[in-house]
């Protein structure tokens, strides 16, 4: 077989023991020493230009990592990962068993093991180490390499017990470290280190540092990129700042332009109701403080009334408060007060909390609210005082300058010479004055009367239908006050004095209902017929009313002609309806007795046989007998 050449042996990148194998082998086989020392040369040489070859490898693979390094930083995207390429690099160039990079902690005034790559323990990777000891304090200290063969033995090292532990668990003993420099101040530093004992070159420290040189970098890239993501986050956050601020100042700005212009166009709390569930999307109740509602929006259904505990936080605090009523219904609560007294509740239903701008523009629409039910209450009460004043002289004193009150009562373009109704009324659990401020503003629409009497309310409206004008009066009412109305009625009443007779005549109804304890009613005289004598308040120009409207024919009949129908008629009742036993009583035939009463039919209607309406006969003769004593009695 043909001996290769040294040349061959290099082209190939034989292992060094062949080159030696080809020399031994020419020894001992040529006998001529020229030949054999100019072998000697060529193996020299061929030995120098292997190692130079070796050598431009080695250093190509640097060149290689530290590019690729160099690519990862330019690519960043995880300094974690990075660190990691740079510290597997730096144990595989050096050919190393352990790789690691380790940083210095500001904060705890220590340093930490960042990145490890080759480590078998559990403890190593773990390891803290105070500043100034091991080979990092050695590095950090002088920022400058530091290596050592044997770390263990190494006296110049500051040893820490737990840390040569962790050591020796890893079973390291030569060390190799470079510092990690950033503008001349050391950060960390970067190490690698074999479990048995060696001597690391100059190039290699070279290298090494090289590779800590772009672990720099990539940490003060990594600290640069995240200043400026946070710069950027923070820009976002407050560019979203901006945008909500600017947001809530417009919203804010609308709720106010909408809530003035209720106000200097005369708007209601409805409208005020309309406005706020709009701003702040949302269902709104507008409550009185008896939880009646005043007005609602916002498609709101149902029942707005919040618990008591609720309306007491904020009656208490002035502020909204918020309950969660079920999942996606939170509901707040505000309540508009002047001092400690409570005006109203409104109530803001929606499916998420309230943010403090949206706490603040519904506060301002409360005070809003508040604003307008005392400007209403205002001028309801100065309305209901001077109607009611008017209405208060006319049934006092009707006879006193009738023509003022017509004047009077025109101002507010009641016409006193027109029909009216008189409705006197009870609401029920209701604050009387809050009665009567509805009653003006239902007689307002009517063109009528409206005043407190008492704790009753007293309402004079045009209308010729006694009960039918009343019902429906009494209704709008009863839905003003959310309570029970009892009502007395009569009339048609024309000018001020029959309007003040009607209402002695529909206050002595009211009585009667009271006291038969029929709240909720709505009577007339005729209804009520002789119980308004029993029960209700009776004067005696109220029974001579009572006598001429159920008996007043027959009387006037009996002045006019001399007749005795009266007496018949009271007689007829006296014995039980037997026509014979009442002529035999007034001394007269009993066809005469059926003539007087065909007359009284003629006078008083057939009706007055019937027994609801014969009770009445009977009570009215019972009264005009007694008048009958009583005048026979008083003559000489």
């Amino acid at each position: 077989m043909t001996r290769r050449s040294f040349i061959e042996l290099l082209d190939d990148e034989a292992p060094a023991d062949e080159f030696y194998e080809r020399l031994r082998l020419a020894e001992r086989d040529c006998a001529d020493e020229g030949e054999l020392e100019v072998l000697r040369q060529e193996f020299a040489v061929a030995m120098r230009v292997r190692s130079r070859m070796a050598w431009q490898r080695q250093h190509e693979s640097e060149l290689r990592a530290l590019y690729e390094t160099a690519n990862d930083l330019t690519a960043l995207r995880d300094v974690d990962a990075v660190l990691s390429a740079i510290v597997r690099r730096a144990r595989q160039l050096l050919a190393a068993d352990v790789g690691y990079l380790s940083l210095i902690d500001d904060e705890r005034g220590d340093c930490y093991i960042r990145t490890t790559d080759g480590s078998q323990s559990a403890a190593f990777p773990a390891l803290r180490l105070p500043l100034g000891t091991g080979v990092l304090g050695m590095v950090m200290d002088n920022a400058t390499p530091y290596a050592t063969d044997n770390y263990l033995a190494d006296t110049g090292i500051v040893h820490l017990g737990h840390v040569d532990t962790a050591t020796t668990e890893e079973g390291i003993l030569a060390v190799l470290g470079v510092p990690l420099l950033l503008n001349g101040s050391v950060m960390g530093a970067l190490l690698v280190a074999n479990r048995s004992p060696r001597t690391f070159s100059h190039d290699e420290v070279a290298l090494l540092g090289s590779l800590g040189a772009h672990a720099a970098v990539a940490l003060e890239n990594a600290r640069l990129f995240e200043e400026a993501r946070s710069a950027v986050r923070d820009l976002n956050e407050v560019n979203a700042e901006v945008r909500a601020y600017t947001e809530s100042l417009e919203l804010a700005a609308s709720a106010h332009d909408r809530l003035a212009d209720v106000l200097l166009q005369g708007g209601g709390v409805a409208d005020v109701a309309r406005v706020l569930a709009d701003v702040l999307t949302g269902q709104v109740w507008v409550l009185d403080p008896d939880g009646h509602e005043l007005a609602v929006a916002g498609g709101a259904c149902g029942p707005g009334i919040p618990p008591d505990s609720a309306i007491e936080e904020a009656l208490q605090t002035g502020h909204a408060t918020e309950i969660t009523m079920a999942p996606n219904d939170v509901r707040a609560v505000a309540v508009a007060r002047a001092g400690s007294q409570h005006l109203a509740t409104v109530v803001l239903g929606r499916g998420t909390p309230l943010r403090e701008l949206d706490r603040r523009i519904l506060e301002r629409t409360v005070v809003v609210t508040g604003l307008l039910l005392m400007f209403q209450r205002t001028v309801a009460e100065a309305e209901e005082r001077v109607r009611g004043e008017l209405l208060d002289d006319l049934l006092s004193d009707p006879h006193r300058d009738p023509d003022t009150f017509r004047e009077r009562a025109r101002r507010y373009r009641a016409d006193l010479d027109a029909p009216h109704i008189v409705i006197v009324a009870r609401a029920h659990g209701v604050e009387r004055h809050r009665g009567a401020g509805a009653a003006a503003e239902l007689v307002t629409e009517h063109h009528g009367l409206a005043g407190l009497r008492g704790d009753d309310v007293v309402l004079v409206v045009p209308g010729n239908d006694p009960l039918g004008t009343a019902g429906g009066i009494i209704s709008r009412l009863r839905n003003a006050v959310g309570n029970d109305v009892t009502a007395g009625v009569a009339g048609p009443a024309v000018g001020p004095q029959s309007i003040a007779e009607c209402y002695r005549e529909a206050q002595q109804c009211l009585g009667a209902l009271l006291s038969l304890d029929r709240p909720g009613e709505i009577a007339d005289a005729r209804a009520l017929g002789f119980a308004r004598f029993l029960l209700g308040r009776t004067e005696e120009t109220e029974v001579d009313d009572y006598l001429s409207r159920v008996l007043g024919p027959v009387l006037a009949y009996d002045a006019r002609r001399g007749t005795k129908l009266t007496a018949t008629l009271d007689a007829w009742f006296a014995v039980g309806g037997s026509l014979g036993a009442v002529g035999s009583r007034l001394h007269v035939h009993a066809n005469t007795v059926a003539q007087r009463l065909e007359r009284v039919s003629a006078l008083l209607g057939d009706e007055w046989r019937r027994p609801d309406r014969a009770l009445d006969v009977q009570l009215a003769l019972r009264i005009w007998r007694m008048r009958q004593d009583q005048n026979r009695r008083r003559q000489p």
